[in-house]
């Protein structure tokens, strides 16, 4: 099959929905000669900033002279986002010939009463694409949890990544910050090194630290007193950290400490400091507080859960404080809803509420409005994302800033639109 169909094939997976276990990405694996047992991995999970983090790593990696794979998810704009080599998409003629090799080995499966879900396929695709392309290092950001996911199919990786750990997919990985965390490290694998995100729920923090000791795996934590300065600005984050200083091309105060899990774990991986300053200032992610334009002010942010509301939050007390902001939020009916619109839409001047067109767990337009405006004043709603778009083009005027946040699914609809109108 050429690249389309091999998309069009991966997306009709979809309908089998989210089973988390290794039995069936084992027996894919089985099937194409286990890839994953012949290369190195950076494995990284975490509920916010492991997409960053796992980004920077990469960069720092190829910069330091390794063949490097990236495996994140979800994309924004272009499906081979997903699986990068050395910063760029893989080669669609190498992607659609994996998913040609696994097609019927799929189709074997299910006759077997063991459907491969969607993500496995791909993480399965993935680990094809860099034994084929010979990467020396990967770095694999887990898709949903850990201890059951797919990409955890692997052995011991070089270190093992656990980045900012709250509440999200709670009726899959547990209700409390507690049962999430021990889902998230699951990716701690004996013998191992681990590095955790400096600022986590002291349950979370409890968690990591009992499965680092009881896997004698070694623990890192970044010094946050290492942290001299900060200055945050919408083009970016400067600060300094343990003597160097340190510019992310990404704004928010939360990203330097995504910044300073990054270069610890590359640290523990041997990298010289030139590399991993070259992969912390490179590093940009689509839609995490995206600058679409400067004049007029666009933002565009795909978090969706209660901590994504609340990074939202502080970027714009801390850079948009006492400004006009037009927010265009659109959310899953599944997230906590009421917590990220009493974080964001409490400092809009205006909300126009929209849906996302073809996703069933999407909330209506209508039912987001109604609870919008508990927080603020001003509220409309649009049918479709482009309504919502073209009505904020007509009155950017009126305001200082346009954001459009609430759902990755809404950045990949209007990124391109934002970018061609703006």
């Amino acid at each position: 099959m050429n690249y389309d169909q091999a998309i069009n094939y991966i997306h009709s997976l979809n309908r089998f929905g989210i089973h988390p276990g290794l039995e069936r990405i084992g027996e894919l694996c089985r099937a194409v000669g286990n890839p994953q047992d012949r290369l190195k991995f950076v494995h990284v999970a975490g509920t916010n900033g492991k997409g960053s983090t796992s980004t920077m790593m990469a960069g720092a990696l190829t910069a330091a002279g390794k063949k490097t794979g990236l495996f994140t998810s979800p994309y924004v704009s272009e499906f081979l986002e997903r699986i990068q080599i050395d910063g760029k998409p893989c080669d669609k003629a190498l992607f659609a010939q994996c998913i040609t090799e696994l097609e019927p080995i799929v189709s074997q499966m299910a006759a077997k009463n063991m459907q491969p879900t969607e993500f496995e396929v791909i993480t399965a695709a993935a680990f094809m694409v860099f034994e084929k392309t010979e990467c020396d290092v990967c770095v694999l950001e887990v898709g949903l949890g850990g201890r059951l996911d797919s990409t955890n199919v692997i052995g011991t990786p070089l270190v093992s990544v656990i980045a900012s750990v709250s509440l999200d997919h709670t009726a899959i990985l547990g209700e409390t910050v507690e049962e999430i965390a021990r889902e998230k490290c699951g990716i701690i694998k004996r013998n191992g090194k681990t590095v955790c995100y400096p600022w986590q729920e002291a349950g979370a923090f409890d968690i990591i630290h009992d499965t680092c000791e009881k896997m004698n795996s070694s623990l890192l934590i970044p010094n946050v007193r290492g942290i001299i300065a900060i200055e945050n600005r919408i083009d970016g984050v400067k600060f300094t950290y343990s003597g160097t200083e340190y510019k992310l091309s990404m704004s928010g105060e939360y990203q330097v400490y995504n910044a300073i899990t990054a270069i610890e774990a590359c640290r523990v991986l041997g990298l010289d400091e030139a590399s991993i300053k070259h992969g912390i200032e490179t590093a940009k992610v689509p839609a995490r507080m995206e600058v679409i334009s400067s004049s007029p002010l666009v933002l565009l942010d795909g978090g969706h859960n209660e901590d994504g509301g609340k990074a939202v939050a502080q970027s714009l007390k801390s850079m948009l404080g006492g400004k006009k902001i037009f927010a265009v939020i659109a959310m899953m009916a599944d997230k906590n809803i009421e917590s990220y619109l009493e974080k964001v839409a409490s400092l809009c001047s205006l909300v126009a509420a929209t849906t996302v067109a073809d996703n069933p767990r999407a909330m209506s337009a209508d039912e987001l409005e109604q609870k919008a405006k508990k927080y603020c004043g001003n509220t409309v709603s649009f049918n479709s994302a482009a309504e919502a778009v073209e009505y904020a083009k007509r009155n950017i005027a009126d305001f200082d800033c346009l954001l459009v946040c609430g759902s990755l699914y809404l950045a990949g609809e209007v990124r391109s639109r934002l970018k061609n109108i703006f």
